[in-house]
């Protein structure tokens, strides 16, 4: 995948962390506990952990988002590592994961990881895009690529979105109790009248590598035409977000 731009994450694309507010709710971490944060972003959400007194460390595979995390939170430990690559047994009292989850294709590798880093009763809560998320957006990126002659090739297709069924199968075979597991609708506001364009720059490069800047940029238009009278309300872009919840139990 391309290197992640930190800046305009946190600049445009701050409700990634916003929306994951009630999640660390539900992770309710206690003082003195050891929490993994995986795929931490630019470490706010980290930063609400540590601030209700557990020992963080966050991970994340892009350098410049750890880097910007080091930088706005210099008392965190934050280190550049792939999920599918963690090999800590037995250390975390919690992984915890938000938004990150569906960007790594190799879903079983990541939970059993997950499940060897935790204490016995140690517990995996996570929220990620599930089955249906942001579906009319791929397929206005697919519809433009297809009525502009490029294209569309499916192994550049970064996410994984699977349903709740598929995700709780994962987690039991690694040997996980599922103690929750919800599927929701999550419309997200993208903020200005460039949301739409912005989200693409941001998050959707990896579909994109094989076209010159100039395609790029007729790809974009094109879907923002495409999906102005569906995502387009009230001044304000709506992206359609699904989101898979959950609580696991090793």
């Amino acid at each position: 995948m391309s290197e992640w731009n930190a800046v305009l994450y946190d600049q445009k694309h701050d409700f990634v962390s916003k929306f994951g507010g009630s999640l660390v709710e539900l992770l309710a971490p206690q003082k003195g506990e050891t929490i993994l944060d995986l795929g931490c972003g630019t470490g706010d959400l980290a930063s609400e952990i540590a601030n209700q007194g557990a020992i963080v460390h966050g991970i994340d595979a892009s350098e410049t988002m750890i880097h910007q995390a080091q930088t706005k939170y210099p008392q965190i430990q934050f280190s550049v590592q792939d999920a599918t690559q963690i090999d800590a047994h037995h250390q975390f009292d919690a992984v915890f994961s938000n938004a990150a989850l569906h960007w790594i294709k190799q879903p079983e590798m990541v939970v059993q990881n997950v499940y060897n880093a935790l204490k016995t009763n140690g517990r995996f809560i996570a929220e990620m895009g599930g089955k249906g998320n942001i579906s009319s957006i791929v397929n206005a990126i697919k519809q433009s690529m297809d009525e502009l002659g490029y294209t569309y090739i499916e192994d550049y297709f970064p996410w994984y979105f699977p349903t709740a069924e598929e995700y709780s199968e994962l987690l039991q075979h690694a040997g996980f109790q599922v103690k929750m597991m919800t599927i929701y609708e999550r419309p997200t506001p993208l903020i200005g009248d460039d949301g739409i364009k912005n989200w693409l720059q941001m998050f959707s490069d990896n579909i994109f590598q094989h076209l010159s800047e100039y395609q790029k940029n007729s790809v974009v238009q094109l879907c923002e035409k495409i999906l102005k009278p569906q995502l387009y309300k009230e001044h304000t872009w709506i992206a359609d977000y699904w989101r898979l919840r959950f609580v696991a139990v090793k």
